[in-house]
Formats: C-alpha cells, sequence, structure tokens
C-alpha cells in the first residue's frame, strides 16, 4: 500500500474541495491518504511518503500563499528530486501563472510530476473535481 500526503492550504475552501476530491481517489486507489497543513510538513515528513499532492491558491501577483505554504514549499525544494507528486489549486484571477510557475519549480528541483497541474476556477466544477481525481488515481 502506498502512502500519499495530500498537503494543501486554503481560504475559501475552493482548494479544500479539490484536495478532498485528489484524497478520495487516492485512497479508493487503495493509498493510505493524510492530510496535512503546511505548518505540518517538511523535509523529514517529505521522506515518509511514497508521493504527495500539494494544493495551494494563486494569491496576490499569482504566487503561492507567502505566510504558509510558500516557506514550505521553499524549504522542500532540495529535498523533492525524484519524488513523485501533483499540484492542484484554484485561482480568480489571471490565466494559471502561478501554477506553470510552480510546475517549473517543482521540475527544477528534481521532482517527478505525475501529471500536470489541476487548477479550477473559484470553485471547482465537475471537470476540476474529476482532474482531481485522476491526480489522486494516479498518486497511489
Amino acid at each position: 500500500m502506498s502512502k500519499v500526503a495530500i498537503v494543501y492550504w486554503s481560504a475559501t475552501g475552493n482548494t479544500a474541495a479539490m484536495a478532498q476530491a485528489v484524497g478520495d481517489a487516492a485512497a479508493a486507489g487503495g493509498a493510505e491518504v493524510t492530510y496535512l497543513a503546511p505548518g505540518e510538513f517538511s523535509s523529514l515528513k517529505l521522506a515518509e511518503y511514497d508521493a504527495v499532492a500539494f494544493g495551494c491558491p494563486a494569491m496576490g501577483a499569482e504566487v503561492l500563499e507567502e505566510e504558509e505554504f510558500e516557506p514550505m514549499f521553499t524549504e522542500l525544494e532540495g529535498s523533492l528530486k525524484d519524488k513523485r507528486i501533483g499540484l492542484f489549486g484554484s485561482y480568480g484571477w489571471g490565466d494559471g501563472q502561478w501554477m506553470r510557475d510552480w510546475q517549473d519549480r517543482a521540475v527544477a528541483a528534481g521532482a517527478y510530476l505525475v501529471m500536470d497541474g489541476v487548477m479550477a476556477n473559484y470553485t471547482p466544477d465537475t471537470e476540476a473535481i474529476e482532474k482531481c481525481a485522476d491526480l489522486g488515481r494516479t498518486l497511489a
């Protein structure tokens, strides 16, 4: 049984709904799933999991949430080499540049992105939830 961490930050509940869809599908695929806030995750915790789904909405000028999520992800970058990960999050403006930048960072750190990042414009619609489920199944 694989161990999958779902590490996310959500202010409005949109990214939380996406995290639930990822986790439900991973669990249905036989994975042991753990949900964690950014403050509960570190490079030491990373080693405990076979795969990780990271979720964060776009904030400000299309960046990751700066108080909790960004510091956690920055600390992890040196430990992501060959780690199976997925990225997801919601946005309300722009065109998804935060996700493209985030993917580039993860790849530059040596992570293995199991699929393109999943984005939802505001509340995740049926298509976004299904893509989150695809992410969960792939991580499992």
